[in-house]
């Protein structure tokens, strides 16, 4: 009799173990809602907006040196839910003021009687974002993760537009991944790129239903940051960085303390593309790691190299752009690669206070260094040793430089991210911006690192200079940016050229810019960096027209609001940008065809008087006032290759 009994109590609790749990969390207008699950100890969860499923059933889940979570994992009773209200200001982003308000749930998952992890949930009405808090384990308060299994299913019919992540050590001088290869555009899922993944973020189209954008954000030192590895079937799970990276050296896991949390993966949706384009999710959910030394101002500026090379780099050629940056009203002028040997530190000196004398500052160039790359490029030596680096920056602090732009890191490893980490705090403990080129994506760096202006992180304007192909995808290009790469972090493309050729003389013979006046202006619009080095060069005061370089010298380079207007990603795109009171409204196509369309433009006033930049079909622009109509409408026509901008009087 006991016998049986102890049966009957043993057959209750196996049945209590595998009969799945499940939880559902709602946004705040509750169209949005995550459903988690535990069905036969495998973690899961789905995303479903307004009713369609977003994510479907994903799996959830690490494993680590002291144990793998994946499986054999239940969720606890008694899930915590609060609402979160907050108001942040950050100038660096999309939009200057933010009103963030969430839905947190905190999932806690079990292994045995042991608490292992919780997956903490932020749900606003179009974004979610989730991280895991890992627990110790008995005594054990450190571990690496080994691998995650974090996913992503869409649904079937999806297509992508993703960035394929490259191998590592390749391309120029072993810099690579750098996240700058060509982006496909409305590819069936179940391939995985180049064989290594896609890099962050993830565009998705759920067929006629909608859209999805994948991404992660608040990695610091203490992660490595990660990539979407793809897999049959429409699955996309976390993937660590390669092995080969930065060299070999450091490992691909991340070490973590014990207790101790994951960056955050989110998920934005949306059945227009809107939401996509003006989310903020990478901002809401992190919060600054230490205070500004300094009040830090932005702006515009120029660069010699994108049009000159490197022969450009000469005291008198940069004393020529300083000249060229002061006529424009501009901030700075970029001084790129080779300065060390071709200026030198003692005549730096000299052309900063020059600069200082017009009213403008320097941003200077070094390479990463350390045992990760070849490239030849001083100065060399600086960046990837604390003692050096501190040394040059207590330098540049005392000759009134702005700030420093670092390039070829390459890596996503936990050892780069320290590198990141490191040089962004020892900068900012001398007064200095940091952008960085040939590198990661920023993962909520602007609010995380206050002296952070932006990361190239994209095929960007430098290879118009080596190759007449990527001219030639110039629009294809600047109609996926604003859809995918820009949408979550500051973007240093450095373009905006006025120059028909990519050299100095301005003179047919190497690459060819074959968008036109106004795409240039329309692209300062479209792609958000606090801080602008355009393609422009000092010629262009008297060989491009009047109208485009007095629209270039009053462009922001800081934001207030963004709206998503019209588009689709490859193909064109219309969006508005507002600073202060006044609305920009700009917009590109890449398509064979023209654009017509008739667009809807609720941030001006009924019948209001604009400024209307636009592009015959020969791309020959033109500047002129117009009236729209009383329902706020405007009809647009764009050629290939030609741009449109709009703004407003006030």
């Amino acid at each position: 009799m006991i016998k049986k009994q102890l049966l009957l109590i043993a057959a209750l609790l196996s049945s209590a173990m595998t009969n799945a749990a499940e939880k559902t969390f709602s946004g705040p207008d509750g169209k949005l809602q995550v459903v988690v699950s535990d069905e036969g100890g495998k973690p899961a969860y789905r995303i479903v907006y307004d009713g369609t499923t977003f994510i479907g059933e994903s799996p959830l889940g690490l494993a680590t040196n002291i144990g793998d979570f994946t499986s054999d994992v239940y969720l606890e009773e008694g899930t915590k839910t609060r609402l979160i209200e907050d108001t942040y200001e950050l100038a660096t982003m999309k939009r200057s003021k933010v009103r963030y308000k969430a839905t947190e749930a905190v999932c806690s998952f079990r292994q045995g009687e042991r608490t292992v992890y919780d997956v903490i949930f932020r749900l606003t009405d179009r974004d979610v974002a989730f991280r895991y808090k890992v627990y110790p384990q008995g005594n054990t308060l450190c571990c690496t993760v080994t691998s995650e299994a974090t996913g992503f299913l869409l649904p079937e019919g999806s297509t992508s537009f993703l960035c394929p992540q490259s191998k590592p050590m390749e391309g120029f001088a072993r810099t690579s991944p750098s996240y700058e290869t060509p982006y496909s555009a409305d590819e069936p899922t179940g391939k995985n790129g180049r064989g290594e993944g896609y890099t962050f973020p993830c565009l998705f189209r759920n067929a006629d239903k909608g859209w999805t954008l994948i991404s992660e954000t608040g990695v610091d030192s203490r992660y490595c940051a990660s990539r979407l590895l793809g897999h049959e079937g429409g699955l996309y799970t976390i993937g660590f960085p390669q092995e080969g990276e930065f060299n070999g050296n450091g490992t691909p896991c991340p070490g973590m303390a014990l207790p101790g949390y994951t960056p955050w993966r989110t998920v934005t949706v949306g059945k227009t593309l809107a939401p996509i384009v003006e989310t903020t999710v990478a901002f809401d959910v992190t919060e600054p790691l230490y205070a500004p030394s300094r009040k830090y101002e932005y702006g515009c500026g120029t660069w010699s190299w994108i049009i000159g090379g490197d022969a450009s780099m000469t005291y008198d050629e940069q004393k020529r752009y300083i000249d060229f940056s002061a006529a424009m009203g501009y901030r700075s002028v970029l001084v790129d690669a080779l300065w060390d040997s071709r200026i030198g530190h003692e005549k730096m000196e000299e052309l900063a206070r020059y600069a200082a004398s017009k009213g403008v500052g320097l941003y200077l160039w070094y390479n990463s260094n350390g045992y990760w790359n070849d490239a030849p490029q001083g100065p060399r030596g600086r960046m990837d040793n604390i003692i050096a680096r501190r040394k040059e920056m207590k330098w540049m602090k005392s000759i009134g430089i702005l700030g420093i732009k670092v390039d070829f890191i390459g890596s996503d490893k936990q050892a780069a991210m320290q590198l990141y980490e490191g040089i962004l705090a020892d900068a900012n403990d001398f007064g200095l911006l940091v952008i960085f080129h040939g590198c990661t994506l920023p993962r909520g760096w602007e609010r995380m690192y206050p002296n952070y202006a932006s990361s190239e992180a994209v095929l960007a304007s430098e290879n118009m200079n080596f190759s007449q192909g990527s001219c030639d995808a110039e629009a294809f290009n600047a109609c996926l940016h604003p859809f995918v790469r820009n949408t979550v972090g500051s973007m240093d493309f450095g373009g905006s050229a006025l120059n028909r050729y990519y050299n100095a003389a301005n003179r047919p013979g190497g690459s060819r810019r074959i968008t036109s006046d106004v795409f240039a202006l329309a692209a300062a619009v479209l792609f958000q960096s606090p801080v602008q080095h355009f393609a422009l060069a000092p010629n262009n005061l008297t060989d491009a027209p009047a109208w485009a370089v007095d629209f270039m010298k009053q462009v922001p380079s800081t934001w207030d609001d963004i709206r998503f207007i019209d588009g689709y990603p490859g193909k064109y795109v219309v969006l508005a940008r507002r600073k202060g009171q006044r609305w920009y409204v700009a917009g590109v196509n890449a398509q064979p065809e023209p654009l017509k369309v008739k667009v809807k433009l609720p941030m001006f006033a009924p019948g209001e008087e604009v400024v209307r930049y636009s592009d015959d079909k020969e791309l020959k622009g033109k500047m002129e006032t117009v009236r729209l109509n009383k329902n706020q409408e405007i009809s647009l026509s764009v050629p290939t290759n030609g741009g449109v901008v709009i703004v407003s009087g006030s």
